[in-house]
């Protein structure tokens, strides 16, 4: 049992980097610490407790991870500062040596958060000369088990649940599955409770995280495509969205279970990472580009308006010229809608250290440069066609004196002109007609029908 006396009254501060899995993470956190009496600090108010969810998927998220570290630690002297998320599973004693540091802890250790917090912080003072514990608490790999359960509200209209955590895949590029662990999920069952409470809640629109969610079902036995189903059954959900699924999980039943379903919508996230087999090899991916294509025929054939949106990774080792002209050449055959494209970043300990080739920063850029120009090319020629269509919109609320904006079922995003922006219209679907691209060509103007 936890005593909360001390808690009454003191203020958090929250910083995330990464992942939706993380902001979903930390939200859960938040809403935790607010139901023992901890109350969020407002901007430019000093913090008596700081907690950082990190990220390490690039040293460039390093980075940025240890520029918040301090960033916290300077603008709230004297709080409990408390480091989690992936950075801080893979580089637990050195980030506990951080000046201002109080604990770290790990993707095992994170799920207990308040119990960690008793212990070590309650009842201590903000006294800005205070010495910090500088503690670390983490387990190996193999030994991370526990699951943060978590269906927060985003910043939005949506609400983020997470199903399934860690990953078993260990592709050569990756940390991941080092600073999250196996794969592992909690029931249907428990997942369809977080959604009623969501409803009840008036969520409309839910985001399926994870990372692998694809794999869900190892711990219990269960399926995705059962946890679909039993999430599709659920009323008040007017919109599920699955936020990205690896093309080998993703069957041919689940194509066309959505193509027909009552509130999953034609939107799909699917990681290519490469469009050369010689590269896919190398990465250790579970695929190959003649399954990746067959995936988008399969659901333009069933869902011929749906969105598909591409992660890429570009000058990743072995990535030589003639492999990133496969890959170009493969992506722009394929009738997909936009590209995520990320430079690879090499990794701590992982084997794609020992492939030979490397591809140096310059020509990373450029390559980047050409997928973000063919990806703008598909997104526009995507959005012209529903130019002068109607479509149902989740709008989301809006500034006073903005515009909204909003999303159409297959994730075109909408903006609503000042005129006919009403604060009623926030978090509801209306019927839109769509026009033509607003001024940064970022969304197509609407009116109300």
């Amino acid at each position: 049992m936890i005593d909360t006396s001390s808690f009454q009254g003191k203020k958090a501060a929250y910083y995330t980097l990464g992942c939706k899995l993380n902001f979903s993470e930390t939200s859960t956190f938040g809403k935790m610490l607010q139901d023992i009496g901890v109350v969020a600090a407002r901007e430019g108010e000093k913090a008596d407790l700081c907690i950082i969810n990190t990220c390490s998927v690039t040293d460039v998220a390093d980075h940025k991870c240890r520029q918040a570290i301090r960033r916290m630690v300077r603008n709230n002297p004297g709080a409990f500062v408390v480091v989690t998320g992936c950075y801080a599973q893979l580089n637990p004693q050195t980030i506990s040596c951080f000046d201002g540091v109080d604990l770290v802890l790990g993707s095992n250790e994170k799920a207990n958060l308040l119990q960690f917090l008793s212990e070590k912080w309650s009842g201590m003072s903000s006294d800005a000369g205070r010495n910090h514990l500088h503690e670390h608490f983490s387990v190996k790999t193999k030994d991370i088990k526990t699951f943060v359960p978590s269906c927060s509200r985003g910043n939005r209209t949506r609400y983020f649940l997470k199903v399934q955590d860690g990953c078993d895949y260990f592709c050569t590029y990756c940390t991941i599955p080092y600073a999250r662990g196996f794969s592992r999920n909690p029931t249907i069952a428990s997942l369809v409770e977080q959604v009623e409470e969501a409803v009840a809640d008036g969520g409309k629109e839910i985001v399926i995280t994870g990372v692998n969610i694809g794999d869900f079902g190892k711990t219990t036995g269960e399926s995705f495509f059962g946890l679909v189903k039993a999430l599709d059954s659920i009323e008040g959900v007017k919109r599920y969205r699955i936020s990205s699924l690896e093309p080998d999980l993703i069957s041919d039943e689940l194509i066309e279970y959505c193509g027909r379903s009552r509130s999953f919508m034609p939107h799909f996230h699917i990681p290519l990472q490469s469009g050369s087999d010689s590269v896919l090899k190398l990465m250790h991916r579970h695929y190959d580009t003649a399954l990746f294509a067959e995936k988008v025929r399969h659901i333009k054939s069933v869902m011929p308006d749906a969105f598909i949106g591409v992660d890429v990774m570009v000058g990743c080792r072995g990535e030589t010229p003639e492999f990133f002209e496969e890959t170009y050449n493969f992506i722009d055959s394929l009738d997909v809608t936009q590209l995520h494209v990320f430079p690879y970043s090499e990794r701590p300990n992982t084997s794609a250290l020992s492939i030979p080739y490397i591809v140096d920063d310059d020509t990373k850029k450029e390559r980047c440069h050409r997928l973000l120009e063919l990806s703008d090319r598909k997104t526009m020629a995507f959005y012209n066609r529903f130019i002068g269509k109607e479509a149902d919109v989740l709008l989301e609320k809006a500034s006073y004196g903005k515009a909204m904006h909003g999303f159409t079922a297959n994730y075109v995003r909408v903006e609503l002109p000042v005129s006919e922006s009403l604060p009623e219209y926030d978090n509801s679907i209306r019927k839109l007609l769509l026009g033509d691209f607003n001024h940064d060509k970022t969304a197509l103007k609407a009116t109300v029908i």
